[in-house]
């Protein structure tokens, strides 16, 4: 019998002598993944382990259920395990895990969340050296042996409960997973996870024969898909708890659900009931926390996220969240190039911040890193990324969004999601050695050119002293990090990465690819120069079509806007010589001047040649919620058949198109004679555009004047996010031919 065993024990010794686990041995497994196969996340867990242990090896290790005799060697996930000597189950939290080889076995044990999940991920990536770096994208050493270290004892819990990204890299389910990431549909009831105030009570439904559910704004109730409720209404309490009921009801997994106001700026209600909670408050989010935390306690089993957001960032001075009710605060306010510590926008953040952390451990943090109006250009913001979230988790945040890429093609985007996930994870790791570790993995020999182009930017940005905001556009950076020396400096790191990855089909793309936001940047600054090179430019734009093709490359701006149709747009809007416009250099007189900020700009942005892009930060002079009318001098008489003004269409920052635009002309400058007008047609479409308001005369007309009056449609309309508030217009170039 004695020598019996130990025939056996020599033979189980490569398994697991000194604790080491052998998975694969010579290409053959040699071990078993046990599971409880009714457990959806632990089964997951063990065919994502199979599915890359086969990947490295060849070898196919069988997955059994629980009820299978254990083996030394063996790998189990799962609690069925428990217990275990040692562990104190109360130590894991939610999404955490623990991964052992102190014994003859493999052990990953999770308490409740996609623990199992993450203890794989950290298995593969630790100790077999798999590294993933984006959708799709990883690398492994194939061999024959796989051998997992004796001694492991750890549990690793997440700094945060619930992590997201919005990056076009998570419809990849294993980059998801391996990064750690949720989805709000996963906890979120129907799928409700923001602006959901209208979802919930329709204005379309309610807004005709209740508009007294909805917000008080300019002395009237305006209802609206982007209104808010008016929340002390009694009436509205009830109708929406109604519905809670019913969406809980029918969604019987889920605990959570989003009860937040819709998206816009100062569409609160200001009714007298309403206006006198937000005045005791110090906030228009006094009456909306009180609402929240009475369905709180309608429904005490159910949690309530609702947003603290524009309007409603600053907490109320007396009322508190209950613990069921989530605050997801949002820094959409906050400026980019330094942490939300180190500049005005990001005090006034940490202000609210701290004030909701003192009255609440329920806080859901929306972080944002991405350009809205621009978002394939640079956005140099990784200093700041780690400084940030340990800010968050020092203020009570449990749960945090990264608003961030968008879209194949952003600024560096892979880089961004893989540093943010290890961050919102750990906030503890550093920065500068995920850069590095993900720019060596990712971009092979080119790294080094391309870290010290993001250095150099770096502190090309802090040095400028421009900010960097979620609306940005290259042409605000054109002084700055943007200059034309530096321009050349990136182009020559860019060359010289492209040639050390030249004979790599795979990494010459990822570089060519995260090039892309140079290349826009120069297009876009070249435009703003009548002294741009023509046949340079069209080279160039030919050049970005082509690449912005062949990567897949969506949208340039938040709405929309694909690269092809920018291009086109380029090359008949944008190219020098090519619009004659005998108005060029004239005189503006204002008779309705714009406002305040744009007057000075438009006395030259008006006739200076140049024609203004999506972003309205430049070139385009705006009026809000009034008319306009101006005076343009041709200098002398001049004769001319047509005269159009450009006009910019762009939802998202309350610029829509006149009612209409109307021309006359004159050669003294008193009697003048009408040329003809045009009128808009109202456009919801969420994409930017330019839109002409052009007249053209059957014949030929001689004048020195022409004055330009303008219609607006003054407060936005319904459907609109900024209902009941003025809005805004935005010219450009007047041509005249």
């Amino acid at each position: 019998m004695k020598s019996f065993l130990h025939i056996i024990l020599v033979c189980l010794c490569p398994l697991f002598c000194s604790g080491q686990i052998n998975i694969v041995k010579n290409g053959a497994p040699g071990s078993r993944i046990i599971v409880d196969k009714q457990d959806s996340t632990d089964l997951k867990a063990a065919f994502l382990l199979q599915d890359f242990t086969k990947r490295i090896s060849g070898a196919k290790i069988e997955v059994l259920g629980k009820e299978s005799r254990f083996k030394p060697g063996d790998i189990l996930i799962g609690s069925f395990q428990l217990p275990v000597s040692g562990l104190d189950l109360n130590q894991i939290g939610e999404d955490g895990f623990y991964l052992s080889t102190d014994d003859s076995y493999l052990r990953i044990i999770s308490n409740k969340g996609k623990g199992s999940i993450y203890g794989v991920v950290s298995l593969l990536e630790n100790y077999l050296g798999i590294h993933y770096y984006a959708k799709n994208t990883y690398t492994l050493n194939k061999r024959e042996d796989i051998t997992v270290p004796g001694g492991i004892k750890r549990i690793d819990n997440p700094a945060f409960r619930h992590r997201q990204t919005y990056s076009y890299g998570n419809e990849d389910p294993v980059y998801k997973d391996w990064f750690r990431l949720e989805d709000p549909k996963d906890i979120f009831a129907s799928n409700l996870w923001v602006h959901t105030f209208n979802d919930i009570l329709p204005s379309a439904v309610y807004g005709k024969e209740h508009p007294e559910y909805y917000s008080f704004i300019n002395e009237k109730r305006q209802p609206g898909t982007h209104s808010q409720w008016c929340l002390t209404n009694p009436e509205v309490f009830e109708v929406v708890s109604t519905k809670i009921d019913s969406i809980f009801r029918s969604n019987p997994g889920s605990k959570m659900i989003s009860v937040s106001q819709n998206d816009g700026n100062g569409t609160y209600c200001t009714c007298p009931q309403c206006k006198a909670v937000d005045d005791y408050e110090g906030s228009p989010s006094g009456s909306l926390i009180r609402f929240m935390n009475k369905l709180a306690e309608r429904f005490p089993d159910k949690e309530f996220s609702t947003l603290a957001y524009l309007y409603s960032v600053q907490p109320p001075k007396h009322v508190k969240p209950l613990p069921n009710v989530n605050i997801m605060l949002c820094d959409i306010d906050c400026k980019r190039e330094v942490p939300v510590t180190d500049n005005e926008s990001g005090r006034e953040f940490m202000k609210a911040l701290e004030g909701w952390g003192k009255v609440s451990g329920n806080i859901f943090i929306w972080d944002y890193g991405i350009n809205f109006d621009n978002l394939v250009s640079p956005f140099p913001n990784f200093h700041i990324l780690q400084k940030n979230i340990r800010e968050f988790k020092k203020n009570s945040a449990t749960m945090l969004f990264e608003q961030v890429n968008g879209v194949k093609g952003a600024d560096f985007a892979e880089m961004r999601a893989y540093m943010l996930a290890k961050l919102m994870w750990n906030p503890k790791l550093d920065s500068d050695s995920l850069m590095q570790s993900f720019m060596n993995g990712y971009y092979g020999q080119a790294a080094p050119y391309l870290y010290q182009y993001q250095k150099i930017m770096e502190g090309a940005l802090l040095g400028s002293g421009i900010p960097l905001w979620i609306y940005d556009s290259p042409i605000s950076h054109k002084n700055g990090m943007l200059s034309p020396y530096l321009l050349k400096t990136y182009n020559e790191l860019f060359d010289r990465a492209e040639n050390a990855v030249k004979g790599d089909t795979a990494l010459l793309k990822r570089v060519r690819l995260s090039r892309l936001p140079l290349q826009y940047s120069e297009l876009e600054i070249a435009r703003t120069s009548p002294d741009s090179n023509r046949d340079n430019l069209i080279v160039k734009v030919a050049l970005f079509k082509e690449r912005t093709a062949e990567y897949n490359v969506s949208s340039l701006t938040e709405r929309g806007n694909p690269p092809s149709e920018y291009c086109d747009i380029y090359l008949k809007r944008f190219l020098p010589g090519e619009n004659r416009n005998i108005a060029k250099g004239a005189k503006i007189t204002w008779v309705i001047p714009p406002s305040e900020k744009y007057k000075a700009l438009g006395e030259k942005a008006l006739t200076d040649g140049l024609f203004g892009g999506t972003t309205y930060v430049e070139s385009w002079i705006g009026w809000e919620g009034i008319d306009a009318e101006f005076i343009i001098d041709l200098g002398e008489e001049k004769t001319f058949s047509s005269v159009e003004a450009d006009f910019l269409h762009q939802l998202g920052a309350w610029i829509l198109l006149p009612e209409k635009v109307s021309y006359s002309v004159s050669s003294d400058n008193k009697t003048y004679t009408c040329l003809g007008s045009f009128e808009f047609t109202e456009d919801r479409d969420l994409a930017v555009k330019f839109v002409g308001g052009k007249v053209v005369t059957d014949q030929p007309v001689s004048a020195q004047y022409i004055k330009v009056f303008i219609k607006g449609i003054g407060q936005c309309p319904s459907w609109h996010y900024g209902v009941g508030h003025p809005a805004w217009f935005f010219i450009d170039e007047v041509v005249v031919q």
